[in-house]
């Protein structure tokens, strides 16, 4: 029991951590004027989950996430985007990990590149045309380098924190 209390309260946690570096990613202004580029600070609390607790629980904190970020401080087209970009970027992650022959870093930028594709396609969806396909390489580029920079975020916090947080 106390071990089950102690899982559900870091994935609270980490929830909560998700939900703030969202809000805080929410407020910096964009670096390059294309659409879609964010630096996906609340994916070091999906990836963290991911490698400490499991898949079921990434999904968990990655969904509730969407949710929750996207009726405080988003809108229902973001909501859209985000969740595409979500269960699409951490179904790959999950995929990587599984294989176990790929850095935390790089099973990041592969969730990353992941997201950047489903927003694309949620946008052809919603706007009716393939022209958006044309943001695809700036949003590639980004994914790749966000997500490695998460990727070794994610990994030295995956190091300091280490198992003991969930014994």
């Amino acid at each position: 029991m106390k071990s089950n209390t102690k899982r559900l309260t870091v994935l609270a946690l980490c929830t909560a951590a998700a939900l703030i570096l969202s809000f805080i990613e929410s407020q910096i202004p964009p670096l390059i004027p294309i659409p879609g580029i964010k630096l996906g600070l609340a994916n070091l609390a999906t990836v963290f989950v991911l490698y400490r607790l499991g898949a079921k629980e990434a999904f968990t904190v990655s969904a509730l996430r969407v949710i929750l970020s996207s009726l405080l401080f988003g809108s229902l087209s973001s909501f859209f985007y985000a969740i595409a970009g979500a269960m699409l970027s951490l179904s790959v992650m999950l995929i990587l990990k599984h294989l176990r022959i790929f850095s935390k870093a790089v099973v990041s930028v592969a969730g990353g590149v992941a997201h950047n594709i489903a927003q694309i396609g949620v946008s052809m969806l919603i706007l009716q045309t393939d022209v958006v396909i044309y943001y695809l390489p700036a949003l590639l580029l980004s994914g790749i380098i966000t997500g490695a920079v998460i990727g070794v975020a994610s990994a030295f916090l995956l190091n300091k924190l280490g198992e003991e947080l969930i014994k």
